[in-house]
C-alpha cells in the first residue's frame, strides 16, 4: 500500500508508490490534491434509520408541517439547529466524571469562570441555563421602557427579550445584508452612519447598549469585521454607550476575520477573538454553540455594577450565581470546550464542511445566501419558490418538503420567525425568506452532505410540485417553535 506524503509548503498532498518504472510512470504528472479530512476520530456512534415517504408524510402532517414539532426519531439527517447538538470530546466526557455538584462555590464554576477571562478578556461571568437566560438578565437590568436597541439584525429569542422589557429594536446592519445574492465578506457589518442617525433622533441615552452579533444567523452566519468592530467602538465610545456582544458564534466570526480581512492571515484565532471582545463591554454567550456542548451559557461583563445587578437576578430566573441553572459537570464541559474551539484545524474543517454543502448547491444553480456563512446553509426561499408569495410561507413549505422528501431536518428563517409588529398586528415581513440548513459541530460526515444535498437538488426540480401554506395555529410569542399550517394544495411531491 502506499502512503499519503504531504508538501507542508503547499498543503499538497502527493501518493508515494513502491518503487518500479510502471508504477512511477503511471503516477506521472502534477501532484494530487488531498481533501481535507475530519481532524478527530470516531469513538461512538448513535444509530440512525430513514423511515418511510409514506410514514415520513404522515409524520409532518400531524407537526403541521413545522419541523420543530417532529419526533427526532422520525428525523434521518438533523440539521434543525446547531444549538446543543455538537458531539463533545472525550477530554469534555472526562470533564464530566470531574463534576462538584456543590449547591455553592463549586470548583467547576471556578474553571468556567478562569476560561472566560483567559479567551474572551471578561473580568466578570454568572453561567446560565442557556444563551436566552443572559439575554434575560441583560434585558431586565439594562432597557427601561421608550428604550431603542441597535443591532445587526434581529435574532428571535433576543429582540423577545428586549420588547418584554419595553424596548425596541432598531435594525442597523449594513443593507447588503439583506441582498441574498451580494458576495460582500462581511456581510454582519454594523452601518455606522445608521447607527449614528438613531443616536442623533433619539438620544444616547435611550439607547441602554448596542447588541453586536458575531457572527449573524439571521444574515446567513455572516461576520463582522475586525475594522467594523473598532470603528462601532470608536462611535459609541464618544456617547458613552455600552457595547454587548451576542458572541454565539465568536470563534467562527474570528476564523473569517483571519481568512479575509488583511493584516490577521498570520495571527491566531485566539488572538483575534481576544482583539474582538477587547472591544465591547461584556457579552450573552450561548455555550449550546461554539463552547461545543449541549447545555450552558453565561453573561459576562466588566462593569461590576451590571455583574452585581446580574448576580441578584440569577437567583430569581436560574439558580445560585455559582451554578446559575447548570449542573457542575456541565460547566466543566463548558470551560474545556471554550478552549478546544480555537483549535484552528477544527474550525478550518468545521467551516469547510458547511462551504462543502453549498458549493454543490451553487454548482446545481440552487439559490442560497452568499457567501457561504459559517455555521448553516441558508437556501433562498424567494427564488427557489417564486410562486409562492410570502404569506403563503414559502420557506415554511420549503422546510417541510425536505423532510418529506429525505428526512432530513432543516427550519424555517423567514416571514415565520420574524412574528408580528407589536403596532399593527400584521406580519413583519422581512426581505430575507430562508430555510436554514445548520450544521452540528463534529457530529456529520461530508457523506451526510451529499445526502442533504441531492434532496434539496431534486426538490428545486420539481418545485413547481409545492404549494404554500395557511397557517392554523399561532402561539403569540416566538411562533416559529409551535405553530401549525397545513397545504393550500395537495402536493405533488
Amino acid at each position: 500500500m502506499g502512503s499519503a506524503m504531504s508538501d507542508s509548503r503547499t498543503g499538497q498532498g502527493s501518493v508515494e508508490t513502491p518503487s518500479s518504472a510502471p508504477a512511477a510512470a503511471a503516477c506521472s504528472g502534477p501532484p494530487l490534491r488531498r481533501p481535507a479530512a475530519e481532524p478527530y476520530r470516531i469513538k461512538s456512534v448513535e444509530p440512525i434509520k430513514m423511515i418511510t415517504r409514506e410514514q415520513r408524510r404522515k409524520a409532518i402532517q400531524e407537526a403541521g408541517y413545522n419541523t420543530f414539532l417532529l419526533r427526532s426519531e422520525d428525523v434521518y439527517i438533523d440539521l434543525l439547529t446547531d444549538s446543543g447538538t455538537s458531539a463533545m470530546s472525550d477530554n469534555q466526557w472526562a470533564g464530566l466524571m470531574l463534576g462538584d455538584e456543590a449547591y455553592a462555590g463549586s470548583r467547576n464554576f471556578f474553571n468556567l469562570e478562569r476560561a472566560v477571562r483567559e479567551v474572551y478578556g471578561f473580568k466578570y461571568m454568572v453561567p446560565t441555563h442557556q444563551g436566552r437566560g443572559a439575554e434575560n438578565l441583560l434585558s431586565m437590568i439594562m432597557i427601561e421602557p421608550g428604550d431603542y436597541i441597535p443591532g445587526n439584525m434581529y435574532f428571535t429569542t433576543t429582540r423577545a427579550h428586549q420588547e418584554r422589557n419595553g424596548g425596541t429594536f432598531v435594525d442597523v446592519i449594513i443593507d447588503e445584508a439583506h441582498d441574498p445574492t451580494a458576495d460582500h465578506p462581511f456581510k454582519g457589518n454594523v452601518d455606522l452612519a445608521k447607527l449614528e442617525a438613531l443616536i442623533n433622533r433619539v438620544g444616547a441615552e435611550k439607547i441602554p447598549y448596542v447588541s453586536l452579533a458575531v457572527t449573524v444567523n439571521m444574515a446567513g452566519g455572516q461576520p463582522v469585521s475586525m475594522e467594523n468592530l473598532r470603528a462601532v467602538r470608536e462611535l459609541t465610545r464618544k456617547h458613552n454607550i455600552p457595547v454587548m456582544f451576542d458572541a454565539t458564534r465568536c470563534a467562527e466570526n474570528a476564523f473569517f476575520i483571519k481568512e479575509r480581512e488583511p493584516g490577521y492571515q498570520n495571527r491566531s484565532v485566539r488572538d483575534i477573538l481576544r482583539e474582538m471582545m477587547s472591544y465591547g463591554d461584556g457579552c450573552t454567550m450561548s455555550g449550546k454553540k461554539d463552547c461545543l456542548v449541549n447545555i450552558g451559557g453565561f453573561l459576562a461583563m466588566n462593569d461590576e455594577w451590571l455583574f452585581q445587578r446580574a448576580k441578584e437576578l440569577v437567583v430569581l430566573f436560574e439558580g445560585m450565581p455559582s451554578y446559575g441553572g447548570l449542573a457542575g459537570r456541565d460547566m466543566e464541559a463548558m470551560a474545556r470546550g471554550i478552549y478546544e474551539v480555537l483549535d484552528e484545524d477544527y474550525l478550518a474543517w468545521r467551516i469547510g464542511q458547511v462551504r462543502y454543502l453549498g458549493e454543490q448547491l451553487l454548482r446545481a444553480g440552487v439559490p442560497i445566501i452568499v457567501p457561504v456563512g459559517g455555521h448553516a446553509v441558508f437556501l433562498d426561499a424567494r427564488r427557489f419558490f417564486p410562486h409562492i408569495p410570502q404569506d403563503e410561507f414559502p420557506a415554511q413549505a420549503l422546510a417541510a418538503a425536505l423532510y418529506l422528501d429525505s428526512g432530513v431536518r432543516a427550519m424555517e428563517r423567514g416571514i415565520v420567525s420574524a412574528g408580528r409588529n407589536k403596532q399593527t398586528g400584521d406580519h413583519n415581513r422581512p426581505k430575507l425568506e430562508m430555510v436554514r440548513i445548520t450544521i452540528p459541530r463534529r457530529v456529520y460526515t461530508d457523506r451526510h452532505m451529499d445526502v442533504v444535498a441531492a434532496s434539496v437538488i431534486n426538490l428545486y426540480r420539481q418545485r413547481d410540485k409545492i404549494s404554500g401554506l395557511r397557517m392554523v395555529y399561532e402561539p403569540p410569542t416566538l411562533r416559529f417553535f409551535t405553530a401549525r399550517f397545513e397545504p393550500l394544495r395537495e402536493w405533488g411531491i
